[in-house]
């Protein structure tokens, strides 16, 4: 079985720096002087866009918005959501999206909540009789050199509101929702992240193995 390097980056890490040692693993990976890796983290409140994202879905205010090279549309990312970034080699596009969700899917049912996926949306939902789809979970990818980048995000504990300033993954006729509104108690990502670490492992049909941010950041600089 593969081995898949789990790093948790901490909370309220600016959008661009994980961005940027993304890159820099990615880049690694590709060249196979690093190993399949997945930062887990909370963002700093930021809004992103896919290369596909229209103008009509960005906020109407002003409020910046960083322009990404992953597919999808416009979303937010911020305190209280899980963010999650495979860095890894895979063969089979639709497969490895498939694995995230339901990755997403097992960790919600730890947690007592059923979600679903939608014929022709990514991400993972929850269906009410008679009321719109909500979103709990999202995917956004991208894959250079037959490598991943980005990844997925899974509403926990963030305040719904930031999602009023845009269209969220161009989608018009769905809501957003997270663990905490559907189980009726606040459940952060602190208290979801051992479970994120197994069932993504599971998902990816790897052995899991933590390592510290700072021993990442030291086996990064030493290959450059």
């Amino acid at each position: 079985m593969a081995k898949l390097t789990i790093v948790r980056l901490g909370v309220d890490v600016p959008y661009e720096q994980a961005w940027a040692l993304q890159r820099r693993v990615h880049a690694h990976r590709v060249a196979g002087t690093l190993g399949d890796t997945a930062l887990l983290l909370e963002h700093a409140p930021v809004y992103t866009a896919g290369r596909r994202t229209a103008a009509h879905e960005r906020p109407a205010d002003g409020t910046p918005v960083v322009d990404v090279d992953r597919g999808g549309r416009i979303t937010w990312h911020g305190p209280g959501q899980l963010v999650g970034y495979p860095i890894m080699r895979v063969g089979d596009v639709g497969a490895y999206v498939h694995a995230l969700e339901e990755a997403m899917i097992q960790i919600c049912a730890d947690f007592g909540v059923s979600v679903h996926r939608v014929e022709g949306r990514s991400g993972v939902w929850v269906r009410d009789e008679g009321g719109p789809e909500r979103a709990l979970g999202a995917v956004g990818i991208r894959i250079v050199g037959g490598v991943t980048m980005h990844g997925f995000a899974l509403n926990c504990a963030n305040d719904p509101s930031w999602f009023n300033r845009i269209v969220p993954c161009g989608i018009t006729d769905a809501g957003v929702t997270s663990l905490s509104q559907e189980s009726g108690r606040r459940i952060v990502v602190d208290e979801v992240m051992p479970y994120a670490e197994k069932r993504l492992a599971e998902a990816l049909e790897a052995e899991p193995q933590d390592m510290h941010e700072e021993d990442l950041l030291q086996a990064v600089a030493k290959l450059r």
